[in-house]
């Protein structure tokens, strides 16, 4: 019922697991969670995420992977996401979607003229293959939107969304929908919440991008995609609904995120 469309299952914590993803594997089936999307931010990665969704995708859990490049990789690793790198990697069908690409200005304002041109070539690359983008968006939802608008993307998620309604609804004319993370249900989060609850029911994505952002009841441990009900629990407060009505819509949402290309 749960979709997870943002989690670094290469990265999660397995202490509790003994080391062991099929732990964790176990515990999102347990929770209910029966599809998610791995995300790469290093074609380093691109092995390893691979490996796993072939291990553990079947009728029961829907695995698939994206294929980008984080902005906060050094200038080297942005430049090597060429848009012909980009599409050979990402061409399998197991690759759902290009990403996780965008600008992050909170940890390096050196590099974003390298952060916007490697934005510009993943948006290329998404269109090429009508694979949806996941976009990354810290202290930089000016430049952020401006080249989403520029480059004509119109396909996509902003994940972990943490702006206000008015940046969100910039995006949604854009085409994308909007994934919300553990930290709507922050205290602190008023901000996120109000955008939230102004969202079309038809455009709003749930995610957990464990290992980071645990919701609450969970916050300050390690996160993992099992969690991703507790950020659904939370979203239906808000809307006066059930978890299950939140994860069934959320799911929907996905599907049609990746059966549609503008």
């Amino acid at each position: 019922m749960f979709t997870d469309t943002h989690c670094h299952l290469n990265r999660l914590d397995l202490t509790k697991y003994d080391g062991q993803l099929s732990g964790a594997i176990d515990a999102m089936k347990a929770a209910n969670v029966t599809r998610a999307m791995a995300i790469m931010c290093d074609f380093n990665e691109y092995e390893d995420i691979a490996k796993i969704v072939s291990t553990y995708n079947n009728e029961t859990l829907n695995l698939g992977m994206s294929v980008g490049i984080h902005p906060c990789e050094d200038i080297q690793v942005l430049q090597s996401a060429t848009v012909e790198r980009l599409i050979e990697t990402a061409s399998n069908d197991y690759v759902w979607a290009i990403g996780e690409t965008g600008l992050d200005y909170y940890w390096s304002t050196e590099n974003k003229k390298e952060q916007q041109a490697s934005l510009a070539r993943h948006i290329h690359a998404s269109q090429h293959l009508k694979k949806p983008l996941v976009i990354h968006m810290r202290d930089a939802k000016k430049n952020t939107i401006d080249i989403l608008k520029s480059e004509g993307a119109e396909h996509g998620i902003i994940h972990c969304f943490t702006e206000d309604w008015a940046t969100a609804k910039q995006a949604l004319d854009l085409g994308f929908y909007i994934s919300f993370s553990g930290i709507v249900s922050f205290k602190s989060a008023q901000m996120i919440q109000d955008a939230a609850r102004k969202m079309p029911k038809d455009r709003i994505l749930i995610e957990t991008d464990s290992p980071y952002l645990a919701p609450v009841p969970k916050r300050g441990r390690p996160n993992e995609p099992a969690y991703v009900p507790y950020v659904a629990a939370y979203i239906a407060d808000m809307y006066g609904c059930s978890a299950e009505e939140v994860g069934k819509l959320t799911a929907k949402n996905f599907e049609n995120l990746l059966a549609q290309y503008h």
